[in-house]
């Protein structure tokens, strides 16, 4: 039964001086590097869930920089879920590089979900932003001038970041937009695709002197005109594509007008056809009268072989009128 609680002694020993060596070796090597951290401090980061060697690493590196950091506020960022090693050695660069940034700030930064040590190094080493992005299917900006002729420009914009600015400011996306709105409305305003042509750094000085960076996490240092090609005559093709659908409402008005005359004929003909039975309504109750005449004796016999002689008669020289008569002429 003794033997068990040797072993396990032994056991829990072995473990525990597992941890010191490793502590042990941490330790040793933070005071070598003149950025002594307490060993307790060592020992007890691993149950506290915090990596170590991570915060101790970084700790020298601080140290060694002259960056004015403590152990407490990097295992804060650890426990915070912060990126410890991106923001120590934003700080180390900013330091070299004589930026204002400290530690409270670097690690907001960091929290907000931006990219600190990108942003110092742009601070440094300003970057060429592409207008279109590459990321997008667009290859040129295309604008129309005032004489209607189509322009395809490509832009380069150099920005830096702005620390100030960069919580809560826009991204990259935002200035590429505002840029890509600034080309059109400067190529807009032109009189002459021409004029832009012969000067692309207007197109420059209109977009810089509009502040397109303001609420943005970059100040951009310049815009440069990488390509300027000439596209379609939009504006002949608009006249054109005007002039056929006034074309097709005048014809359609033209058809309107003649279906309206056809009716008006048709119309017409169909009074004539009305008067024309009228005639023949009229011309049948002739009969009726001449036998009601002879009933009443208002008209005799001899009458009668009067009036038939005038129709014969009439109808004779009809016949040697030949066309011109009036039967030839219905």
């Amino acid at each position: 039964m003794r033997e068990w609680y040797v072993i396990l002694i032994v056991i829990v020993l072995f473990i525990v001086g597992f941890f010191i060596l490793g502590s042990l070796k941490l330790w040793i090597q933070s005071v070598v590097s003149n950025a002594t951290v307490s060993l307790v401090r060592i020992i007890l980061m691993p149950i506290r869930k915090i990596n170590s060697s991570l915060i101790v690493n970084n700790y020298i590196v601080a140290r060694k920089a002259g960056v004015p950091v403590t152990v407490e506020e990097l295992e804060t960022h650890y426990l915070a879920k912060g990126n410890v090693t991106r923001v120590v050695h934003a700080l180390v660069e900013a330091n070299k590089a004589n930026i204002d940034l400290d530690f409270k700030k670097a690690t907001a930064i960091d929290l907000a979900g931006r990219d600190i040590l990108d942003a110092i190094n742009t601070s440094v080493n300003p970057k060429v932003i592409d207008v279109p992005a590459v990321s997008t299917n667009k290859s040129t900006i295309d604008a129309v001038a005032k004489d209607g002729i189509q322009l395809r420009v490509r832009a380069r914009v150099t920005v830096r970041t702005y620390l100030p600015r960069l919580i809560g400011g826009a991204t990259e996306d935002t200035v590429i937009a505002r840029v890509g709105e600034g080309i059109v409305s400067a190529i807009g305003s032109a009189e002459s695709h021409k004029h832009v042509l012969e000067n692309p750094d207007v197109i420059s000085k209109t977009v810089l002197h509009r502040q397109l960076d303001a609420g943005t996490a970059f100040e951009i240092l310049s815009i440069d005109i990488a390509d300027v090609d000439v596209g379609e005559n939009i504006g002949a093709k608009l006249q054109t594509d005007q002039a056929e659908a006034d074309k097709q409402v005048a014809q359609a008005r033209a058809e309107q007008r003649r279906a309206m005359a056809v009716a008006a004929e048709q119309e017409m003909q169909a009074r004539v056809m009305e008067n024309r039975a009228k005639v023949v309504e009229a011309e049948a109750q002739i009969p009726l009268a001449i036998a009601e005449a002879f009933r009443s004796g208002n008209l005799g016999v001899m009458d009668y072989y009067y009036l038939k002689n005038i129709e014969a008669d009439t109808k004779m020289r009809q016949g040697l009128a030949g066309d011109d008569s009036p039967e030839k002429t219905k």
